[in-house]
């Protein structure tokens, strides 16, 4: 294990976790994607009180460890490693809405907000 975690930014690494957090609730929100994402998954966005709570930690805990790989891949000098890590990333939860036939829309904000996490979380290792 000393291998995956030597010379890893964990600051880097838990705000890059935080902020990719914080952009996952905007992004899903009504503000941005939310109302449109959601009728195109099938599911109705709920209050606060009423958010999924499973969903949220295992949201959170996937979230670290896509920083956690970025901080990994940036701490061995392989950019795109991680890059194609995302894509792949991507392309599987895009899959995965073909399957359960999410709109066209619904699925090009679940892969794009893939993206976009990466490209911050790689930003972040840059800046700290």
């Amino acid at each position: 294990m000393n291998e995956l975690t030597s010379n890893v930014n964990w600051l880097a690494v838990i705000i890059g976790t935080i902020v990719s957090f914080i952009i996952g609730w905007l992004w899903y929100s009504p503000i941005l994607f939310g109302k449109k994402w959601a009728e195109g998954s099938g599911v109705e966005l709920g209050t606060a009180s009423s958010m999924p709570v499973a969903a949220m930690v295992t949201q959170l805990v996937s979230t670290f460890f896509l920083a956690l790989l970025v901080g990994v891949t940036a701490a061995q000098n392989a950019l795109a490693t991680i890059i194609l890590i995302v894509l792949t990333v991507a392309g599987f939860v895009m899959s995965v809405g073909l399957f359960v036939k999410k709109s066209t829309f619904a699925i090009l904000v679940d892969g794009g907000f893939i993206v976009i996490m990466g490209v911050v979380m790689i930003i972040i290792q840059g800046i700290f």
